[in-house]
C-alpha cells in the first residue's frame, strides 16, 4: 500500500509562484514514474506533468510548459511541482499520482496510475 500526501497549496495572486510537494510512503518510490494532475471546478481531471523513475525524463501539458517544473528527490520519497507565472486558469485541485511503471509516458493519457493523493487546492486570484 502506498500513501501520497500533497502539501504546499494555497492562495496566490496571478503572476506568483507556489511549490507543491508530494510525500510518498513505501520503499519502492524510486522505481516508479510520478505525475501531477489537476481538476478545475466543473471540469474533468487533466494531466499536468510527469517524471520518470530517475528524473531523467519529464513531460508537461502544453498549458503549463515553460511555467511549471516537476522534479523528484528519491532519497526523500518526494516529488515536487514548482509553479511560476501562475494564472487564474491554473486554479484547481492538484493531485499527485504514482505510476504503475518506471516510464512516465502512460501518465500523459491519464493511464497507468495505481495510487492517487487526496489533492491540494491551488487558487490563483486575478
Amino acid at each position: 500500500q502506498v500513501q501520497l500526501v500533497e502539501s504546499g497549496g494555497g492562495l496566490v495572486q496571478a503572476g506568483g509562484s507556489l511549490r507543491l510537494s508530494c510525500a510518498a510512503s513505501g520503499r519502492t518510490f524510486s522505481t516508479y514514474a510520478m505525475g501531477w494532475f489537476r481538476q478545475a471546478p466543473g471540469k474533468e481531471r487533466e494531466f499536468v506533468a510527469a517524471i520518470s523513475w530517475g528524473g531523467a525524463r519529464t513531460y508537461y501539458a502544453d498549458s503549463v510548459k515553460g511555467r511549471f517544473t516537476i522534479s523528484r528527490d528519491n532519497a526523500k520519497n518526494t516529488v515536487y511541482l514548482q509553479m511560476t507565472s501562475l494564472k487564474p486558469d491554473d486554479t484547481a485541485v492538484y493531485y499527485c499520482a504514482k505510476g504503475a511503471r518506471d516510464i512516465a509516458t502512460p501518465l500523459l493519457q491519464g493511464n497507468g496510475v495505481d495510487y492517487w493523493g487526496k489533492g491540494a487546492l491551488v487558487t490563483v486570484s486575478s
